[in-house]
C-alpha cells in the first residue's frame, strides 16, 4: 500500500470504536466510498502523537472529526446541527462551507416536498411544537462562549450585542449561557453589569425548549439555536458569520436596521430548511448519501470517481 492510496480518520476514542466496529452510518458511507476508489482505511486515534502523523507529508490524506484540519491533504467533517446530517469541508469553521457561499434560490424547490420534509424533522426534533411567528413579546439571545471578546467572525462581542439589542429594541430580552460552556469571572460580571442597567434583561443558562417555541425571534452571534427557530417560524438576526445566514437578518453592518425590521421578515423557512438539509448537506439516512459523499470529495479535489 502506498501512501497516497491511505485515508487516515482521526476519531476521539468513543467515535473510532464504533467506527472500527461498523456501526457508525456515516463513517461505513464514507469509508465505502473511498475503498471503492482504491483507498485504504486506518481508523486513527486524535490525540497529539496520532496527530502528528497528519503533518508528515507522505502523501497520505486524512479526515478529522469537528476540529480544524492539518496537513496538505486534510479534511474535517462533522454534523450539520442534528443526526443524520453531515458535511465534509476542507475548513472546520462554518461559514466558509460550501453552503454559506451558495445562493438560496427558492424557486427552485417544490413548495409541497418542503413542507412534508419539514413537517417530517419538526415533529421529530420538537415534537407537537409547531410554527409560531410570534410569541410572548421577549427578545430570545442564546449565548455561547467567552463573552467579553470580538473574533474574528464576530462584528462585535456578546456582551456588546446584548447591550445593542437592550438599546435598540424596548422588548424583554432573555439572555441564556451555554450549558456547556465555561464563563470567566469577566464573562459573569458583565452580564450582571447590563442586569443592574435594564430590568429588561432575564438572564438564564440553558432553557432553549423553553424559551425558543414563547420568543418574538432570536438573536445571537450564530448559535445554532437560531437555526432551530426557523423550524418554528422565529425570524433569526445574526451578529456573527455562519453557514446558516441565507435567511437570516444580517447585523453585521448595520445591527438597527437589523433588529428594527423585524417585524416584517417572513423568509420561506420550509423551503430554506430542504434547501440547507437535503439539498446542501449529507444525509447519511439516504440511499443518495454515497453520491453526495463523492461530491464533498471530488470539490475538495480528492481522486474520486
Amino acid at each position: 500500500m502506498t501512501p497516497d492510496r491511505l485515508v487516515r480518520f482521526f476519531l476521539e476514542p468513543g467515535l473510532r470504536e464504533s467506527a472500527e466496529a461498523g456501526e457508525h452510518n456515516f463513517l461505513n458511507k464514507v469509508s465505502g466510498v473511498l475503498r471503492e476508489n482504491g483507498f485504504h482505511i486506518d481508523y486513527c486515534g486524535d490525540d497529539p502523537a496520532a496527530v502528528d502523523l497528519a503533518l508528515k507529508d507522505d502523501g497520505s490524506f486524512s479526515l478529522f472529526h469537528m476540529r480544524h484540519p492539518v496537513g496538505p491533504r486534510s479534511l474535517v467533517f462533522r454534523r450539520v446541527y442534528h443526526y443524520p446530517f453531515w458535511a465534509i469541508e476542507p475548513s472546520a469553521e462554518r461559514w466558509h462551507w460550501h453552503t454559506a457561499r451558495c445562493p438560496f434560490l427558492p424557486d427552485q424547490i417544490d413548495p409541497d416536498e418542503a413542507a412534508r420534509f419539514v413537517r417530517f424533522w419538526r415533529k421529530k426534533l420538537f415534537g407537537r411544537a409547531q410554527p409560531c411567528p410570534t410569541g410572548d413579546g421577549f427578545l430570545y439571545l442564546p449565548l455561547q462562549g467567552q463573552l467579553t471578546e470580538h473574533r474574528s467572525f464576530q462584528s462585535c462581542s456578546p456582551v456588546e450585542m446584548v447591550r445593542r439589542v437592550l438599546e435598540l429594541d424596548a422588548r424583554p430580552v432573555v439572555a441564556a449561557l451555554h450549558p456547556k460552556e465555561s464563563y470567566t469571572e469577566e464573562d459573569h460580571a458583565a452580564l450582571a453589569e447590563l442586569g443592574a442597567q435594564h430590568d429588561r434583561l432575564t438572564l438564564t443558562t440553558g432553557g432553549m425548549d423553553r424559551y425558543l417555541p414563547a420568543c418574538d425571534a432570536v438573536i445571537t452571534q450564530n448559535s445554532s439555536v437560531a437555526f432551530n427557530g426557523y423550524f418554528l417560524g422565529k425570524p433569526a438576526v445574526l451578529f456573527a458569520d455562519i453557514d446558516f445566514h441565507h435567511i437570516a437578518l444580517d447585523a453585521r453592518t448595520d445591527p438597527q436596521a437589523a433588529v428594527q425590521t423585524l417585524a416584517a421578515h417572513n423568509p420561506d423557512y420550509e423551503r430554506y430548511i430542504f434547501w440547507f438539509w437535503q439539498i446542501m448537506s449529507i444525509n447519511a439516512g439516504r440511499p443518495e448519501a454515497e453520491e453526495a459523499i463523492r461530491r464533498s470529495l471530488q470539490r475538495a479535489r480528492w481522486p474520486i470517481a
